[in-house]
């Protein structure tokens, strides 16, 4: 790391290292591995000393943790939405009863979640969801409506869904943030989407009526905007350090290729292979220098705007060092089989939404502009 460690915060990066040495490489599925990382207390190192089944952690330890598990080549995690994004959100918002009843298993790696945000019409404008949650006679709720870019869907057993409990309410008005159980046949329909990459890793959810109970709302009915705007603060922070470390291991490979093939005495190549691996060290600096200074409201938009657009051109250069053999598939491809990407092609087309997703980038740019510059509100369409 770029800065000071006391001598426990080393042994704690040592021992993260040693233990993930010897478990990566396994022949486990992404379920069982989250149990593994559960049993050995890997999970909810930030969640402080709250009793609910994690080992604790300080701010530099989680950061060491965090980039010795990517430069592990673990598995990507499938529990992370559960342990990086409810937890935090369930710790601040909370009851005692929803802690309880939630976070162990988080930490055990036991119940897996995915995030019930955009919609087909409230992606971006996240205030215009047409998802219902209406009271039933028996108190419980009942959700109806249409859930789109749903990460790990399929695999999860429940998802955190904003969605809109006063019918007569407007925009960021009468919403509530609830806990829904993905089992529940014949009302929970979840449908991968198809990307250009070939893979499916987003999802659409369908809710016909499926139940909620009162007490699994978070914040109170009605604070929904409140709980949900919380959460998508908690998206940033470690967790982009350890992202870098990912970024700095596919420029690695890409100067590698860019000196296999000669594309490097190309000065134009030169220059961007230069530009990128400053750009990342100036991430990676910003990224330590607002670690340790919670709400500044313009620094998790400015985080996303450096990387997204890094990262997208990061793709570029991929490809550009490979050169024509880039825009090449298989030789051998029909329309009923996936199609196979190399390293460059992956990361090129999966790249190009990084300036979409989690915000996109003229969000982020009008978040800076409204709450930190303090410029004239854009105005809103009438809905």
């Amino acid at each position: 790391m770029d800065f000071g460690l006391a001598v426990e915060d080393e042994d704690f990066r040592f021992e993260a290292r040693e233990w993930l040495s010897a478990h990566v490489g396994g022949a486990q599925d992404r379920r069982t591995w989250e149990r593994t990382l559960g049993k050995a207390g890997w999970i909810g190192l930030g969640w402080g000393e709250g009793g609910y089944g994690n080992r604790t952690a300080t701010l530099t330890q989680q950061v060491a943790w965090a980039e010795e598990y990517a430069r592990s080549g673990a598995p990507a995690r499938s529990g992370h939405i559960g342990e990086k994004l409810l937890a935090p959100t369930l710790l601040a918002h909370g009851t005692h009863e929803q802690k309880t009843r939630f976070l162990p298993p988080v930490a055990g790696g036991e119940e897996l979640w995915c995030q019930g945000y955009s919609e087909p019409g409230a992606g971006s404008d996240l205030a215009g969801i047409r998802t219902k949650a209406e009271r039933a006679s028996d108190g419980t709720y009942r959700v109806s409506g249409q859930k789109i870019w749903t990460s790990l869907a399929h695999e999860a057993d429940w998802c955190f869904v904003l969605a809109r409990t006063d019918p007569d309410s407007r925009r960021h008005h009468g919403l509530s943030f609830l806990l829904v159980p993905m089992d529940q046949p014949g009302r929970v329909e979840v449908r991968p989407i198809r990307q250009m990459t070939g893979t499916s890793d987003f999802n659409e959810v369908f809710f016909d009526g499926a139940h909620a109970r009162a007490e699994h709302v978070v914040g109170g009915a009605g604070a929904g905007w409140k709980v949900a705007m919380s959460l998508l603060g908690f998206e940033r922070g470690v967790s982009t350090l350890a992202q870098q470390v990912g970024f700095a291991q596919e420029l690695a490979r890409i100067v590698r290729a860019a000196v296999e093939s000669d594309a490097v005495r190309d000065p134009v190549v030169r220059e961007r292979l230069v530009r990128q691996w400053a750009e990342l060290r100036v991430m990676r600096w910003n990224a330590l220098r607002t670690l340790g200074s919670p709400g500044d409201p313009g620094a998790p938009s400015a985080a996303k705007l450096l990387w997204g657009g890094w990262h997208q051109r990061l793709g570029e250069l991929a490809l550009l060092v490979r050169g024509a053999a880039g825009s090449v598939g298989p030789v051998e491809w029909s329309p009923s089989a996936p199609y196979e990407l190399d390293e460059a092609q992956h990361l090129f087309l999966f790249s190009r939404a990084d300036t979409i997703y989690g915000g996109s980038d003229q969000v982020q740019r009008t978040i800076i502009a409204e709450r930190v510059l303090g410029l004239p509100r854009e105005p809103k369409g009438v809905v």
